[in-house]
Formats: structure tokens, C-alpha cells, sequence
């Protein structure tokens, strides 16, 4: 018999701890595969040895991933959701869990350096605060989205530096409105019938239908400055909503009450030219003269409303006549099918704020001077809805959108799309040959179809 080896006690200790992490790695739930890789890039969980990145490897809660110069890699997480992880990255999936339809389901991941492009899955979409990625510099949250993300120093500036020739976008807030305020379920409804989840900065597009649960309100601030707030169990249409900063008086607003309760506070639009900017019901429209005033509807179809003016007047047409009706503030009136008559008293709004008295969060639209060789975070937006928090701001971003939170802690919204993010030439997570597309990349040639 050959004697037994004995190893000294922290040794026995290292050893132990060792096996019990490779134990734990090997019965994780598997968070997702590569579904492709180019370049070298590997995948390592705390105190295992590196694996190399490449089509079908596992991917599990805890694994840090990593890309070389000319590394990259596209994975798909459990959920749904596809990340591109860009050359020169570190990435971290700090916390994962999934099950289907289960109601504590997260992803928390960590961009150490570098970046990524992402199309997010089922845990963004489920809740609100169920999927962020943390950096350095801020947190984003994730809204069901799709969306670029890059840590930069003074590569970013550099890469926009070789761009010289090509023209930077403007960074246009598309959005109608968005919401400043918002207590429980709040919903819209987009043209093609798809229902999206409404926070706090969420975006209003025209054609959507704002949609509140029973015990449920929002406030929506729009780009003219109006100001709408939605009542419990009501539905509240943004028909057209058309408006440039510099020619007001060309813009148009016309919404539609649908059902439930509204206050609303008209803008710059109105004030241009009031004439554009219009509300209707099953059984009136409602013409703006600088105004504010409340709308409740007495049953499910809105036939039966009750208007009251608080500023300014509202002039008052009932469906099928040319009568109209002024009302200065202080004044009512009661429309139905059958008929109108005056209204003495203001009914009743239980906690629908007056929308003049809710503050309304700095930097829903605004814009100003960023430079792409700036050092922090830079995200852009081609679908959704993103937060990015940081220990002292909050920027909201809608599609189209891009942001910056920079190592200070202070955000903004750049006056033009950073280039390094606009002509970025790694493949999209979706991209159907990410291999081709990272050919013609390397040679020069610029994807036509490509997603912006």
C-alpha cells in the first residue's frame, strides 16, 4: 500500500471551497448560449477555468464574459433576449432567473467595460423593474426594448473621429408626450393593437390609446407643454399631435375621450392658434380657447359627459349640430344624446390631480451640447423605453432616443445621435448572418437594411 498523502489544512480548505464552487457552477440554471462568436472571447465562472465562446456553450448566473480586439459575440438568453456583446467588453451576468409566466422572474447584468447592442425578451416585458444593466456610471433600466449600450473612454471619440465624412443625425424626441406621473396599471394601445406597459417616462405616440386600471391614474406631459391627466378606469386617445418648437401655429393636437375622467391643460399649440387643438367625446367637441378644463364621462361609451371649465374658456359643439356652446371658467355643462343643460358645480375628481398643480420631471425632452468624446455611458434606443439612473438624475429615453450619463453623475440628451452608435458596424443581435454582416463590415460596406 503506498501511504496516504496529506495536504495541510488551508490547502484541504482551498480545495473544498473549490469543488463546492465547480459544484454549485454545474447545477446553476443554464441563462442562456452563443448562438455565434467571432474572434477570441471566453465565458468564466468564479473560480473555473475560462471557456472558450463559441456556438452552443452554456452561459450561466455568475459567468463574466469577455471579447478581444475584433472579438464579438451574439447570446441568447432563456427569456428571449439577444445581446451582441461588442469587441473589447466585459460582461457580467450577475443575476438571472427564469420560468415561465412565474412572477419573480430578473436579469441583472454588469457592463464592466465596452458595450453591447441588445433586443430584450420576456423578464423586460413582464415588469417594469424586473431587467437592468449596471455600470460605472449608471444603472439602466429596462423597459422591453431594443437598445445600444456603450462604456466609453476615449475609444468612442475616436471611432466617431474616423467617421468625419458622414453627417450626424439630429436626436429627435418622436414622442408625443410622456408620462410624468403615474400611480398603478397604466397602459397604451398602438395602432397595430399592441398593449405595452406604461412608467413614469414612457412614451405616447400618435394613435395610441392611454389606458388606466380601476384605482389607476397618469399624468401626461406633451412637447407643446400641454399637460393631460387621466383619471381612474379611463381611456384617453392621442389622435394627431403634430408640433415643431419653431412654428407652433402649424402644429395640431386632437385626442379623444373615451371613457372615465381627463383634466387637461392645453400648450403652445392652442395658444398659436387655437384652432388646432381640439377634444372630442361620443357627443361633443370640445374647442380650446387657452384652456383648462375637466371631462367625465357618466357611462362606459362616453356618451353622457360632463365638461367644466377651471381656465381660461372652452367652446362646445354637440355631435350632429353647429350650436356652440362658450363656457368661461366656472362654468358646466352636462351633454347627452338627449340634450345639454348648465352645469352649477364641478364634479367630482377624486385624486385626478389638476395637471397645472403636478410637477413635471426636468429632461423629458429637452436637448443639449454632447460631445462623442465625452467619457461615461451612452445609450440609444431603436424601440422602447429606457431609464438611465444615475446617484443624482434620471433621463428618460424614448425610441429614436439617445442619452448620456456622464461620470459626474449628470445626464443629458445629445443635440445629434453619436456617430459611434449611428454607423456602429457590429452585427444587431437578430441580424439573420451576423457573419456576413461582419465581413462586409470589415470591408467597407454599410448594411442597407440595418435597423436604426
Amino acid at each position: 500500500m503506498f501511504p496516504q498523502k496529506r495536504y495541510p489544512l488551508a490547502a484541504r480548505a482551498a480545495l473544498g471551497a473549490w469543488l463546492l464552487l465547480a459544484a454549485a457552477a454545474a447545477g446553476a440554471q443554464v441563462a442562456g448560449q452563443v448562438e455565434f462568436s467571432r474572434g477570441v472571447g471566453f465565458a468564466q465562472t468564479a473560480g473555473q477555468t475560462p471557456r472558450t465562446l463559441g456556438q452552443g456553450l452554456d452561459l450561466r448566473e455568475g459567468d463574466r464574459l469577455t471579447t478581444s480586439d475584433g472579438g464579438s459575440a451574439i447570446i441568447k438568453m432563456q427569456d428571449g433576449t439577444r445581446m451582441t456583446v461588442r469587441p473589447n467588453s466585459e460582461l457580467v451576468i450577475s443575476q438571472y432567473q427564469f420560468k415561465e409566466n412565474a412572477n419573480d422572474n430578473g436579469m441583472v447584468m454588469q457592463l464592466v467595460r465596452g458595450g453591447f447592442r441588445a433586443v430584450t425578451g420576456l423578464i423586460s416585458k413582464s415588469s417594469p423593474n424586473a431587467a437592468r444593466v449596471q455600470t460605472s456610471t449608471a444603472t439602466i433600466g429596462i423597459r422591453g426594448t431594443d437598445f445600444d449600450a456603450r462604456v466609453c473612454t476615449r475609444e468612442c471619440g475616436q471611432e466617431s473621429q474616423q467617421l468625419a465624412a458622414a453627417v450626424a443625425r439630429p436626436n429627435t424626441v418622436v414622442a408625443s408626450a410622456k408620462i410624468a406621473n403615474a400611480v398603478g396599471e397604466v397602459f397604451a394601445l398602438d395602432t397595430a393593437g399592441q398593449r405595452r406597459r406604461l412608467v413614469e417616462g414612457g412614451s405616447i405616440y400618435p394613435g395610441d390609446v392611454v389606458e388606466t386600471l380601476p384605482g389607476a391614474r397618469a399624468v401626461l406631459a406633451f412637447r407643446d407643454d400641454s399637460r393631460v391627466s387621466v383619471g381612474s378606469n379611463s381611456r384617453f386617445r392621442v389622435d394627431n399631435f403634430v408640433y415643431d418648437e419653431k412654428n407652433a401655429g402649424e402644429g395640431r393636437f386632437l385626442a379623444s375621450i373615451l371613457r372615465g375622467s381627463v383634466r387637461a391643460l392645453t400648450g403652445l399649440i392652442a395658444k398659436a392658434d387655437n384652432r388646432n387643438a381640439s377634444f372630442s367625446t361620443a357627443t361633443a367637441t370640445i374647442g380650446i380657447r387657452g384652456t383648462g378644463f375637466d371631462a367625465v364621462c357618466e357611462d362606459a361609451s362616453c356618451n353622457n359627459v360632463t365638461l367644466w371649465t377651471w381656465l381660461g374658456s372652452i367652446a362646445v359643439t354637440p355631435q350632429g349640430t353647429t350650436a356652440l356652446q362658450l363656457l368661461q371658467s366656472g362654468q358646466g355643462l352636462f351633454i347627452s344624446p338627449q340634450g345639454i343643460q348648465p352645469v352649477l358645480n364641478a364634479p367630482p375628481m377624486g385624486d385626478n390631480a389638476r395637471p397645472d398643480t403636478v410637477n413635471i420631471p426636468p429632461k423629458l425632452f429637452g436637448n443639449q451640447e454632447v460631445s462623442d468624446a465625452q467619457e461615461g455611458l451612452f445609450v440609444f434606443v431603436r424601440d422602447g423605453h429606457i431609464e438611465i439612473a444615475t446617484a443624482n438624475q434620471v433621463l428618460q429615453l424614448g425610441k429614436g432616443e439617445a442619452g448620456f450619463a456622464g461620470n459626474n453623475g449628470d445626464t443629458a440628451r445629445p443635440n445629434n445621435i453619436p456617430k459611434f452608435i449611428d454607423f456602429d458596424k457590429i452585427p444587431l443581435p437578430n441580424s439573420k448572418n451576423p457573419l456576413l454582416v461582419s465581413v462586409l463590415a470589415d470591408a467597407g460596406v454599410k448594411q442597407q437594411n440595418q435597423c436604426k
